[in-house]
């Protein structure tokens, strides 16, 4: 049973926190029948709705992980956050700012609506789909391959390892991506892209189709909360000010057109993909009160049951239920 109001202390060991996050994602696993698996990319559709796990690094080194915690599963939009970092450390924020905005739209990720319905000049967001094939196309490169190898390097530098593409995701969203190209010839027609525009979706596809675990979005979580700093070494793994814009536009725009519903009853960056993951990125807090990962932590979930704005539906509320125990909102 899901426990009420927690009366946190200073005596807290990583095993006390564990029985907590083991019981809430018991309860939270029920409500997986409430979604569904994403089915528009048939490989997808493939994925257990009743999976559900979490992993949770925090600053000084605490780990916390509950449920199924070593499933891969592709990044999908989770790497627009990726590829934005990427194009804005190798063009520059100026120049990736003039190419994107950076407002919410309130419509769904893959729409076009809001585009042909208003005068803009540049896709409203890095994290929409528009927003994330103009982004894609501002990478350096001729082809796929060698556009898609500062987004591994990043990931080495941050993850330690170089993860891999799933090459039967890949196939199977490059032969369902109808909505994508159509997407892509519009912001063609509209001047936004700089490249090819099958090299431009290829490469898309790919980064959407790179294969990740919880952990590894813990990972991420924890270096973005911090700005960027791999606080092993201290090294500058992203510029702080890459970081920190990242972070606003996933508050902002992370969650689809549920945005702004998670930021005011979770109030974490975090960024979502149809795959069922959920990258999450609490900044230190301060706080009277003792409160586990004040000094921040990084957050993976992976819930495949999807609700209708193509969020992990129990992997939402576990994190709204986190975040309120744990006082984790920003604000």
């Amino acid at each position: 049973m899901v426990q009420g109001a927690v009366n946190w202390n200073t005596g807290q060991t990583q095993e006390w926190l564990q029985a907590y996050v083991d019981d809430w994602v018991a309860f939270y696993r029920k409500q997986t029948s409430d979604g569904e698996v994403a089915s528009y990319i048939p490989i997808l559709a493939e994925a257990d709705q009743d999976d559900l796990g979490i992993a949770i690094i925090g600053k000084n080194g605490l780990t916390v992980r509950s449920g199924d915690t070593d499933i891969p599963f592709t990044l999908q939009s989770i790497s627009k956050v990726i590829s934005f970092i990427v194009a804005c450390m190798e063009r520059g924020v100026s120049y990736m700012l003039q190419r994107v905005d950076v407002e919410p739209t309130g419509e769904a990720f893959n729409s076009i609506m809001h585009l042909e319905m208003k005068p803009v000049k540049k896709p409203f967001n890095p994290f929409n789909n528009a927003g994330a094939i103009t982004v894609t196309s501002a990478l350096p490169g001729k082809t796929s391959d060698q556009r898609l190898e500062p987004v591994f390097k990043l990931l080495e530098k941050m993850l330690g390892y170089r993860p891999e593409l799933n090459v039967d995701v890949y196939k199977s969203e490059q032969d369902s991506s109808t909505r994508n190209r159509a997407i892509g010839y519009y912001l063609l027609e509209m001047d936004f892209l700089e490249s090819d525009l099958d090299v431009t979706l290829e490469t898309y596809i790919k980064q959407c189709s790179i294969e990740v675990t919880i952990d590894d979005l813990a990972q991420i979580g924890i270096i973005l909360a911090n700005d960027g700093m791999d606080l092993k070494t201290g090294a500058e793994i992203i510029p702080r000010q890459v970081a920190r814009i990242s972070k606003v536009l996933m508050l902002t725009c992370g969650m689809y057109d549920a945005s702004g519903k998670f930021a005011t009853y979770v109030g974490i960056p975090a960024k979502s993909g149809v795959s069922g993951g959920i990258l999450a990125a609490v900044p230190p807090r301060v706080r009277d009160e003792a409160m586990p990962f004040t000094d921040g932590c990084g957050i993976g979930v992976y819930g495949p049951a999807l609700g209708d704005k193509g969020n992990s539906i129990a992997g939402i509320r576990l994190l709204r239920h986190i975040a309120k125990q744990w006082d984790l909102s920003i604000f």
